[in-house]
């Protein structure tokens, strides 16, 4: 995107340390219309202090700088994972609010190695020994890693060069963490470069089989807007199959390539003895048999819990909702969802009506994002249903609170005229403008970068001279 103060900026994620501070002291040579994103985990008491002092860092060199503050955040089984998680989608939101297209981070080829060592001990399938892509594609955004072919040293070097000081994060050395032993591990440098070069090469091979991939589900298979997969009459084979499984499941990860090929040759043997009936379970999705097609739908029991009805919330890691303004800026929508109060998101269920299924199974639709009202299904979007005034999703008997809830709300003692006023018809509040966007965390036909091999096999970049 060209440099322009009228164009969005490019974003920085900077925590700080010594990769991502020099991360933006090299932006900022090569570009003048930046933003950078400090995020305070809130895990430890010096951190808010340091993230003030990395913004003071970041505006000395003319890099504008925006806290990113998460408050939820507790020790616990998992914390790496949830802080990572949390930081993410704290980082996209800022992004789509400033509207960044590209998010450079400042992972490194030190990183890189010891991710490729850690997915290698964990038995990752040739796609993970890829590692970190150069370039990951994301529904609304780019992340872009550029210091994956420099060292950790060479990073903390030009710093010191150049009189500049950084954060060292006492968890960076906390041996309980499986990183930090790994990179213990790693100290040799040739055992360093080792891995590092297998991304690489991993890689290579990793973009050659996604284009491939990506020819053979344009001939065979078809993702739908509700989220479901069509796979025609017999299964694709399993990288595709894994691919197509983790777009269902909204996962950023795709499954065990060993459960994708156990799960492969049970159906294959079932097609084979002519009980092609019979499907199964893999990583929240269900593969079920039906019209002689085999589909990938999600399975109901791993489905997300509810949460509050705004634009732009992502539910179940898969559906983007965009509500109208005059729902969701109406008094009394926003609540607590899982309180029963406002609008809130959830799954559809069993109960929609056989007219409002559209000849789908009632399986595939209990699977879709549906918007309640305080326990009451008032519109499914997917198949274009909004609950009728004074009816029920349940087959059209009299409810309390169906769609006209919104209307009986503000005759409620103390609501305040919740909601405001109602549609002539069907549904309340133009909720039959709200939509449902199908956004999966990876893309199916991969489509990111892992570095470039030559032909005969040496690349262009070393990391460590």
């Amino acid at each position: 995107m060209e440099d322009a103060p009228d164009q969005p900026p490019l974003a920085l994620a900077v925590s700080g340390g010594g990769d991502s501070l020099c991360l933006a002291w090299l932006a900022s040579r090569w570009r003048r219309n930046l933003l950078a994103f400090v995020v305070d985990h809130g895990l430890r008491a010096e951190s808010a202090a340091e993230a003030a002092l990395t913004i003071e860092r970041l505006r000395a060199m003319g890099v504008p700088a925006q806290l990113l503050t998460l408050k939820d955040l507790q020790y616990g089984p998992g914390i790496a994972q949830r802080a990572r998680a949390a930081r993410y989608a704290a980082l996209r939101a800022a992004c789509r609010a400033q509207g960044c297209l590209d998010l450079l981070l400042g992972h490194q080829a030190d990183d890189q190695a010891e991710t490729v060592c850690m997915r290698q001990a964990a038995g990752s399938g040739p796609d993970g020994l890829a590692g970190m892509g150069w370039i990951s594609l994301l529904p609304d955004l780019r992340l872009v890693r550029p210091l994956l072919g420099v060292s950790r040293l060479a990073l903390r070097n030009t710093l010191q060069a150049a009189g500049l000081e950084w954060v060292d994060d006492p968890s960076n050395e906390d041996g309980r963490a499986e990183r930090v032993r790994v990179r213990h591990q790693l100290a040799d440098e040739a055992l360093r470069e080792k891995f590092w070069c297998l991304a690489m090469e991993a890689g290579a091979a990793r973009m050659t089989r996604d284009v491939r991939r990506a020819e053979a589900a344009a001939r065979s298979v078809a993702v739908l807007p509700q989220g479901w997969a069509g796979l025609g009459a017999h299964l694709p084979e399993p990288a595709l199959l894994s691919a197509l499984i983790r777009c269902v499941s909204g996962r950023v990860y795709p499954p065990a390539p060993a459960a994708v090929e156990r799960l492969y040759a049970v159906v294959r043997e079932a097609e084979r003895s002519g009980a092609s009936g019979a499907g199964a379970t893999l990583a929240g999705v269900r593969l079920v048999r039906w019209r002689a097609t085999w589909w990938l739908i999600r399975e109901a029991a791993a489905l997300a819990p509810a949460l509050p009805a705004v634009d732009g919330a992502v539910w179940d890691g898969r559906f983007t909702l965009r509500l109208p303004a005059a729902v969701s800026e109406a008094p009394g929508v926003a609540g607590d969802a899982t309180e029963g109060g406002g609008l809130s998101v959830a799954a559809a269920g069993l109960g929609l009506p056989r007219a409002a299924r559209r000849g789908w199974p009632a399986a595939f639709c209990a699977t879709l994002p549906a918007l309640w009202w305080r326990g009451v299904r008032v519109a499914v979007p997917a198949l274009g249903w909004v609950a009728p005034c004074g009816a029920s999703s349940h087959g059209g008997s009299q409810h309390p609170v169906a769609s006209n809830a919104f209307e009986q709300s503000r005759a409620e003692p103390g609501k305040s005229q919740e909601l405001g006023a109602q549609e002539e018809a069907g549904g309340g509040l133009a909720l039959s403008s709200a939509r449902f966007f199908f956004t999966p965390p990876a893309p199916l036909s991969g489509g990111g970068l892992y570095g470039c091999v030559f032909r005969d096999g040496s690349h262009n970049i070393c990391p460590w001279p």
